[in-house]
């Protein structure tokens, strides 16, 4: 993710997450960790043509992930784009040497929580109201990495929809 993809990310932010959607500010202070010598972030967007139809990202912390965002336009639910991102992530996180990869995911969206599940996610907890304004409980999951590392997926799929850093 470059700073000229923020507006498009934020208009799909707010269409995914309209209770809760990250800010400007947030996303330009993750991406601006994302660069350089001792990057401790990764950010990704899913291009097809033109569009931005996704994106995620991911931070890191000594042997610890966490990721941060991971969003697919609706138009591209059940493509699986969704876990091309997630495999992108799960690749930074073995690129960082991270042991483990930790995600909240709401308790509603079942959608996402299988996706990690087939990634190889458990959940270990909960995070009462953890999504505001909604008071939405949170689903805490984690990945021990050395295994797989989510290498599975590919960059580009069939529809032509590719990822860029």
């Amino acid at each position: 993710m470059r700073w000229w993809d923020i507006d498009a990310v934020l208009e799909l932010e707010k269409t995914l997450f309209p209770e809760d959607a990250w800010s400007r500010g947030m996303f330009w202070s993750e991406i601006a960790h994302a660069r350089g010598p001792g990057a401790t972030r990764r950010y990704v967007v899913a291009v097809d043509g033109t569009r931005i139809v996704g994106y995620a990202g991911l931070a890191a912390a000594g042997d610890l992930a966490d990721i941060q965002t991971i969003a697919a336009a609706p138009d591209h639910w059940g493509t699986g784009l969704g876990s091309r991102l997630l495999t992108e992530l799960l690749r930074a996180a073995t690129a960082f040497e991270c042991a483990e990869v930790m995600l909240e995911c709401r308790i509603d969206n079942v959608r996402a929580q299988k996706l990690y599940e087939r990634h190889g996610f458990e959940a270990i907890g909960f995070r009462r109201g953890y999504y505001q304004p909604g008071n939405v409980d949170a689903l805490v999951m984690r990945l021990t990495t050395g295994s797989d590392g989510g290498t599975a997926a590919g960059s580009t799929s069939e529809q032509g929809t590719e990822i860029h850093g």
